[in-house]
């Protein structure tokens, strides 16, 4: 009975102790954590917005309990953004950063996170695949071919850009609901 009482102290003193450490371990790297993800966000924004000058992380709106960060160059609106997380992935969730104009036409899209498979399922970052978006509004059949719209999917992976897909149509539904507010 003895050992049994040890054993279930020591198991307790080495479980409390791992996770002093792993909360130690977060504290001491949560702001650089954070710091990078915005900074990823920011190059992002650089490459799917029309010109800005300001910090649209910074500058967003909430609709239909998303984010719609606003875009703006000297104050006056240029773009929108949005970031959806599609969990249709083939290897799990997708999160999808679409921008537009002014007036809700997408200028460009960017794969800020995946776990597709490599060399197939991550072509969904290519930006000749991404560059396929560009120039459509909500009320544009945004889907892959194979479900009757116009963006091509890959041999033998249809999945992966069927939630991207989504992902910006869905974008898009939520920029068009920040435009005609």
């Amino acid at each position: 009975m003895k050992s049994f009482f040890k054993s279930v102290f020591t198991i307790t003193i080495i479980t409390v102790l791992a996770g002093a450490m792993l909360a130690l371990s977060y504290s001491l790297t949560k702001n650089k954590i954070a710091y990078q993800e915005r900074q990823e966000i920011l190059n992002a924004f650089t490459s799917i917005l029309p010109y800005h000058n300001n910090e649209p992380d910074k500058e967003y709106e909430i609709i239909n309990n998303q984010k719609v960060f606003i875009a703006k160059d000297n104050g006056t609106i240029t773009g929108y953004a949005v970031n959806i997380i599609n969990t249709q992935g083939y290897g799990g969730a997708i999160s999808i950063l679409t921008g537009t104009d002014s007036q809700g036409v997408i200028s460009g899209v960017a794969v800020i996170y995946h776990s597709e498979t490599p060399g197939l399922g991550d072509k969904i970052t290519n930006k000749s695949f991404l560059d396929l978006f560009k120039g459509f509004a909500v009320n544009d059949k945004i889907a892959v071919k194979k479900d009757g719209g116009t963006i091509e999917q890959f041999s033998g992976a249809t999945v992966s850009p069927r939630a991207v897909a989504a992902g910006v149509r869905d974008s898009l539904i939520v920029i068009n609901g920040m435009i005609g507010k």
